[in-house]
This record gives structure tokens, sequence and C-alpha cells, in this order.
């Protein structure tokens, strides 16, 4: 389905593709992420009703479009990391809410771990607060946590992000990551996740994968 939406700026854009569809929020001034620096909080304003219909109406329309997960075996994945874009509709709910939903996620592809999706920040609803503590990635470099805060609910140290990551993983700077496990529920499309095994990695396990995702006892050696 191909929506269009007149900017008030008068820049027309198309909402059909992925790549437009992260350029039009760019452009959209009236639907912008606040990112307030000095406290680390992230935050989604929305001064036009409209503009929100849209984005919301747009990606309704594209779930029943979404490619279907094909078969893949985490013990097939690559070493160093592939980094791709997500074609399906990520949603993350949290104390009977949306604490975030998007077109435009990347995914992490590291072999035996199941796949570790990372959300712009503009698409999160809910209130991230610095949480202590951090760690670092041979891949991806050093990443900062935050408790999740929605519906009335706080997640605490439920999801991370590289400020300032690798090369590689320049895609995802500032996006976040979510723990599964701390969340009211998760889906890929029309599917929802279990965590990876653990309490360290945030690997998103869907029916799709095969073979085993590392992080029980006996497998973090791997």
């Amino acid at each position: 389905m191909t929506i269009w939406f007149q900017h008030k700026n008068s820049v027309l854009v198309c909402l059909n593709a992925g790549y437009e569809y992260r350029y039009a929020r760019i452009l959209r001034k009236d639907w912008s992420a606040v990112r307030l620096r000095s406290t680390g909080v992230f935050t989604r304003r929305a001064t036009s009703a409209s503009a929100d219909m849209v984005a919301d109406a747009d990606l309704s329309a594209r779930s029943d479009d979404m490619a279907e997960l094909k078969i893949e075996n985490v013990q097939d994945y690559p070493r160093p990391p592939a980094l791709e874009p997500v074609p399906q509709v990520l949603t993350i709910r949290l104390g009977e809410k949306i604490a975030a939903r998007t077109h435009s996620a990347y995914r992490v592809l590291e072999t035996h771990h199941a796949p570790t999706y990372y959300l712009p920040p503009e698409d999160v609803q809910a209130t991230l607060r610095p949480a202590q503590g951090a760690s670092f990635c041979e891949w991806k470099g050093a990443a900062r946590y935050y408790d999740v805060i929605c519906g009335g609910v706080t997640a605490p140290r439920a999801a991370w992000a590289y400020d300032q990551p690798t090369p590689r993983f320049a895609a995802i700077t500032g996006f976040l990551a979510f723990y599964a496990q701390a969340m009211e529920a998760c889906f890929v499309g029309d599917m929802q996740v279990t965590p990876q095994p653990g309490d360290f990695y945030g690997g998103w396990v869907t029916p799709n994968l095969r073979g085993t995702p590392k992080g029980a006892r006996g497998t973090l050696h791997w």
C-alpha cells in the first residue's frame, strides 16, 4: 500500500518503502525523536495527530505484506557478526502499552546467538532512564543501559544502546535493543519471541530458528 502525505514545508514523501519511510521521518519536523542529552532520557514528541495517523496506518497496512521468517540455523550465522535491516514490523509491549513499534529496525546475526534487534529511538514510546553499569562487545564497542518505563511499569536495565559503535555497526548508533524477558511481550511481525537463554545475551528467539543459541549453562564458552 502506498501512502502520501504533505509535509508542513511542502515536501511530498512516499511511505511505501523502508528507506523512504526513514527518510520521511527525518523530514517531518512535526514528528520527531528528542534525545535529552543532559539526562540521557529518550522520548517521542508528536505535535501532529494527522502525522501519527499516517504513520500508524502505514505500519498496519504493511503488516499484511511482511516477508515470512525463513528457516535459519544460529550455528550458521557469521563471525564477525552481520548487520542487516529487518523487513518485519517489530512491536514491544510493557505495562499493557506499546513501548516501541517500528519498521526501521536492524538485527545483528552472530554465530550461536539468536538475532539481536535494534530499534531507532524515535520509534520508542517508552521512557528510557539511564541505568548503572556498562558492557563491552569486541565487535560493536561499549554499550550503556537503560531502565524502560511504560504503562506505569519500570523494567530495570532492560535496554541498551551503542552511542559510538565500531564503523561496521555505525548504522545502529543510538538504536535500542531490549531484553525480551523484561518486557510484557515482543513480536517480530505477528510472531511472539522468547528470550535467548541466560540472563546476559539479549537475542530474540523466533519459531523459524534452528540450532542451539548460547546462553544456557555449559554454552557460554562457545
